[in-house]
Order: C-alpha cells, then structure tokens, then sequence
C-alpha cells in the first residue's frame, strides 16, 4: 500500500515582496473570488482519507471553501520570523539589508531571532515524517493507496519538498510554489517522492 499526500498552496493573491511574514490575516475578497472561481478543479482533494491544515486564517479559510473540514496541525505552521513578524520583506531590506542577505545565504542563520530555515525544514519535515504511511505488516493492501491532503502556505509547500526530497536547504530558495498550486508526494516503502500528474 502506497500513501499518497496532496499539498495545496493557501489562496493568497499579495505579490512576493508585499507579503507579511507569518501572515495570519484570513483570505480577502480577490482570494475569495479566486477560490470559487477555481473550487470545481479541487473536488477530488474532498475524497482524502485524512484532511490537515496549517492553522493560519487563510490555510483554515482555504480548506473550508473547497469542503474539506481540515485539522489544523500547529507543525505546519509558516517560519517562526521573529521580529521580522508582520513586517514584508521589502520593509525588512529597507532597514536590514545586512540580515536579509545573511538570512538568504546561510539556511543556518536567523537574524530575525526566530528560526533559521534548517530548524523550519526540519520542523515541517519531522511533521511528514509521522504521517500514517502504510504498513503491510499491519496487513494493509499492497497495491491499495491511502490519500492524505494539507492546506499549507506556499513557504511550508516548499519546506515540505525540500524534507521530502533529500535536499540541501538552499533548493528551497529554487522552488516557485504559487498559491492553489497542489504538488503530490507519493510514499513507499518509507520514502517519499513527487508525483508529477
């Protein structure tokens, strides 16, 4: 038996450089729009065995909207930023040019004073990591398939890629993960792999 995840990207239309660090605001009236707009595409993911969410307002939101009812898991929450919270990042390099940089080149570093992109990878990471895979020990069906889906910002999306794939934490900075985009991973055997469809 094969568990398959389905990763859903939060509604969220704000430009990159626009958008707050941990932002817990729920969805305005263009993510709205853009979430009925797109629902019928989404109804499969209603099907799922297990439904989970990042407890941000707009992961909940986004979930509720295409029916899904998720359980917020506080494990997939966006990067603690510290006191960069609230602000964007075009507001950060303003008056920390220095730290952005440094944030941006070392996956170890955390000037913001919450946590560095490492602990965030192995944050999101430990989460998938304990995700219902099947065993056929237990006397699941090897040939059957488990289906999960998570509601998640695109920052947790591209972390959880990251984990899944073995990667350095500098190939989160190559991942472009837009809103409602849905990236499945596949897992067998204990590992996972993305599943192109």
């Amino acid at each position: 038996m094969r568990a398959r995840l389905t990763l859903l990207a939060a509604a969220r239309s704000a430009p990159l450089l626009d958008t707050r660090f941990d932002d817990d605001r729920p969805l305005d009236d263009a993510d709205w729009l853009e979430l009925r707009r797109l629902a019928p595409a989404f109804g499969s993911l209603a099907a799922a065995e297990l439904r989970y969410c990042s407890p941000s307002a707009g992961c909940r939101d986004t979930g509720r909207a295409l029916g899904l009812a998720p359980l917020a898991q506080p494990a997939l929450r966006d990067c603690d930023m510290g006191r960069w919270t609230g602000r964007t990042l075009r507001e950060v390099m303003a008056f920390e040019p220095r730290a952005v940089a440094a944030w941006l080149a070392d996956p170890f570093a955390a000037p913001h004073g919450g946590e560095s992109l490492a602990d965030f990878i192995a944050r999101v990471g430990s989460w998938l990591d304990t995700r219902p895979v099947p065993d056929p020990g237990r006397g699941d069906v090897p040939d059957s398939e488990g289906s999960i889906v998570a509601v998640a910002e695109p920052a947790v999306v591209r972390a959880l890629l990251c984990h899944a794939l073995t990667a350095s934490p500098a190939a989160y900075w190559h991942l472009d993960v837009r809103p409602l985009a849905t990236v499945a991973l596949t897992a067998h055997a204990g590992q996972w792999t993305v599943a192109v469809t």
